[in-house]
């Protein structure tokens, strides 16, 4: 089923750590004593292990750092709680955080704990099993929750600081093309594939539009990093923060854009294409955008295959990466095959876009 709630397990053997520990952090952190203390892992492909925690009448999440040595970029969960923590009095729907502890000694390594929302977890953008109105709702909350992002006054909330500001396009280009060419080999969808990145990597850059806004950006905004209230399919939380910046506006909005280019029935793209958006609901790309358009003052958008190209090069060459550390770790060949695919599907439809 396409919107359910979060899955939790019994904490993994490769994530666990002294609970006991937590809670006597937790207890003094707060002024506070528990009866009742139990921890689970929510399922999922989270890259920092998250957990949901009770205690007595208090549900929490916690987020970790995994394990083991990590790239000094990698994992930075204090940017994540930073970030949240500076939206509480925004329009922006984020989780209240509880406490930050940059102290690896109580459960391992540093971790947050933020406040249990509940709420629906919808996995693929077609929104299989809901009625047409609730889709048509969901949808427009979307939208106006990525309004609400690119509207918050970065400096009055005190984010002015949180990355380095300008040249936002080119920079970005810049790290995914060294990304890529670092792990190139053997290139996601062969011959194809790489010569669609390199077309990309050699567009892009000279193709940058003129608009320097700058802006909170969240980086992975998309309908599976969304909580939705069970009874009215507003947007209750926006989730995963760790790809969070100050860039451009439209890069959110070409991201989240992403599906309406790619097919439903490919493994793992998410993709609308062959959907009957009308009966099922869902705007048109060209709806979806005018929505966002109003909610921000934006009279029009010039070049916009520009911004779609540069999500999906992004994308694809975020991809090429697990791809390619997949295939010389030997990991999952049909795993490693499917996520090559979608790769190579991105890039040769970026490259379509601007060609």
């Amino acid at each position: 089923m396409s919107a359910h709630e979060a899955t939790l397990v019994d904490v993994l053997a490769a994530h666990a750590f002294d609970e006991s520990a937590l809670k006597a952090y937790l207890q003094a952190a707060l002024n506070k004593t528990f009866i009742s203390f139990s921890i689970q892992q929510f399922q999922g492909g989270q890259s920092n292990p998250t957990f949901k925690v009770i205690a007595d009448d208090h549900q929490w999440v916690l987020r970790k750092k995994p394990a083991g040595k990590l790239l000094p970029s990698a994992h930075q969960i204090n940017r994540e709680y930073r970030v949240m923590a500076a939206l509480a009095d925004t329009h922006v729907p984020v989780p209240t955080m509880i406490c930050y502890c940059d102290d690896p000694g109580i459960i391992g390594t540093e971790f947050y704990v933020m406040d249990y929302v509940p709420g629906l977890l919808i996995e693929h953008p077609a929104c299989e099993g809901l009625p047409a109105s609730d889709t048509q709702h969901i949808y427009a909350s979307m939208a106006d929750t990525l309004a609400a992002l690119h509207n918050v006054d970065i400096a009055s909330v005190g984010l002015d600081d949180y990355a380095r500001g300008g040249d936002y396009y080119a920079r970005q280009v810049k790290r995914w093309s060294e990304q890529y060419r670092q792990s190139c080999e053997p290139p996601a969808g062969g011959g194809e594939g790489a010569r669609a990145m390199q077309y990309l990597m050699a567009y892009l850059p000279d193709n940058i539009p003129a608009d320097t806004t700058t802006c909170l950006v969240h980086g992975d905004f998309r309908i599976g990093n969304l909580l939705f209230n069970r009874d009215t399919k507003d947007v209750a939380a926006v989730l995963d923060w760790e790809l969070s910046t100050l860039g451009h506006p439209l890069a959110d909005l070409a991201y989240c854009c992403i599906p309406y280019y790619l097919p439903q029935d490919d493994t793992g793209t998410k993709g609308l294409v062959g959907v009957d958006l009308e009966a099922r609901g869902i705007p048109s790309e060209a709806e979806f955008i005018q929505r966002y358009c109003k909610a921000t003052g934006r009279d029009h958008i010039e070049q916009w295959p520009f911004y779609l190209a540069f999500s999906m090069f992004r994308l694809a060459a975020i991809l090429q990466g697990v791809y390619a550390r997949a295939i010389q770790g030997n990991a999952s060949s049909a795993n490693a095959l499917t996520v090559g695919a979608r790769a190579a599907l991105l890039a040769k439809t970026a490259a379509q876009l601007v060609t």
